[in-house]
């Protein structure tokens, strides 16, 4: 029986080695960042046909396609580094693309055609049927037994996830508060999604793309010039000093609702995962991690596990000046006590 796996988090806590790790593993079909391809289109209401549940998975994501035009796409874009024939400036990337195939593929465009070919067949049916469906052809083209999505910035999913593949299995995946944030400064992503909420919190909405142009005209222009249809200054977005005390918040209320939907998760479907852990102790944590989306712990992955991690990111907060760390620490106190409350 195939296993579903989410290992979900704030992001910046180490995932995407995880996913890498995961990788190696072959009976593990390690699926980078699918949700944060997709974001919320990707699970409608309703059924619908292969054509269109295609058209959710190739479509290019117009936010990442922003980025990279304005010269500033994220690290953990894949394809940009080793281009096939679809590029932001004329095609678009599609969507699957980006992040997803060539995490498991050198031929990315060839495994695209491949599950087009067969997708755009597929019957009438949910999203959450055409999911299961994609995750069976995968597993049958590479041999893998268990699924294992892996998105940064995916604790705010828990409660859809849920619903829409109820048999899934969590593991949060979680690093030192301080540390976490720190990096989240220094991401361009999460440098976009601060200004973002920035955004939503001046005007009322939800989601951007629901914003009015006479919404958008009101804003600041450090804020209105990052939603350009094109393409924006990139100084909007890497020049402004935006504190890592801001980011210490985010990480913290991130973690508090991650920490309270996990809850609702019977235990025997969750478990956690912190990242200095792996660290200092990868062996039984990779192990652990094994057992619990349902693989053999094999010694040859085991030592390729060991070798991917860097210890050397721990501790990054610990060089701020001494008053910049100790606002950033009381930032986020209220995640690392949810944390705690979390595990007791």
């Amino acid at each position: 029986m195939r296993t579903l796996t989410f290992v979900v988090g704030t992001g910046r806590s180490g995932s995407t080695a995880l996913s890498g790790i995961l990788n190696a593993h072959p009976d593990v079909l390690s699926l980078n960042e699918l949700l944060s391809s997709v974001q919320s289109r990707g699970f409608p209401d309703g059924v619908l046909g292969g054509g269109e549940f295609w058209r959710l998975l190739a479509g290019p994501n117009p936010m990442f396609e922003r980025m990279i035009r304005s010269g500033v796409p994220l690290p953990e874009f894949l394809y940009p580094r080793r281009p096939g024939r679809f590029a932001t400036e004329t095609t678009g990337v599609p969507a699957l693309s980006m992040m997803v195939l060539p995490h498991l593929t050198d031929d990315p465009d060839g495994l695209l055609d491949w599950l087009a070919a067969r997708v755009v067949r597929w019957p009438e049916r949910t999203a959450a049927g055409h999911y299961e469906a994609l995750f069976g052809l995968l597993c049958g083209r590479f041999g893998r037994t268990a699924v294992v999505e892996r998105s940064g910035y995916s604790l705010e999913r828990v409660p859809l996830l849920r619903r829409v593949f109820p048999q899934a299995r969590f593991v949060h995946l979680f690093r030192d508060g301080p540390d976490c944030a720190l990096s989240m400064s220094r991401h361009t992503g999460y440098r976009m999604i601060l200004l973002l909420r920035e955004v939503a919190a001046r005007t009322g909405v939800r989601r951007v793309e629901d914003l009015t142009p006479a919404q958008v005209r009101s804003l600041p222009p450090e804020l209105s010039g990052l939603l350009a249809s094109e393409r924006f200054d990139p100084a909007l977005l890497m020049g402004r000093v935006l504190p890592s005390a801001g980011f210490g918040a985010l990480w913290s209320e991130l973690v508090g609702r991650g920490v309270e939907f996990l809850g609702a998760v019977p235990p025997p479907a969750r478990t956690s995962l912190a990242y200095e852990d792996l660290l200092d102790e990868p062996r039984r944590e990779l192990g652990r991690l094994a057992g619990f989306i349902g693989v053999e712990p094999l010694p040859e992955w085991l030592d390729t596990g060991c070798a991917r991690l860097d210890g050397t990111r721990r501790g990054a907060a610990l060089r701020l000046p001494a008053d910049e760390l100790a606002v950033l620490r009381a930032a986020c106190a209220p995640g690392e006590r949810a944390l705690a409350a979390g595990a007791g």
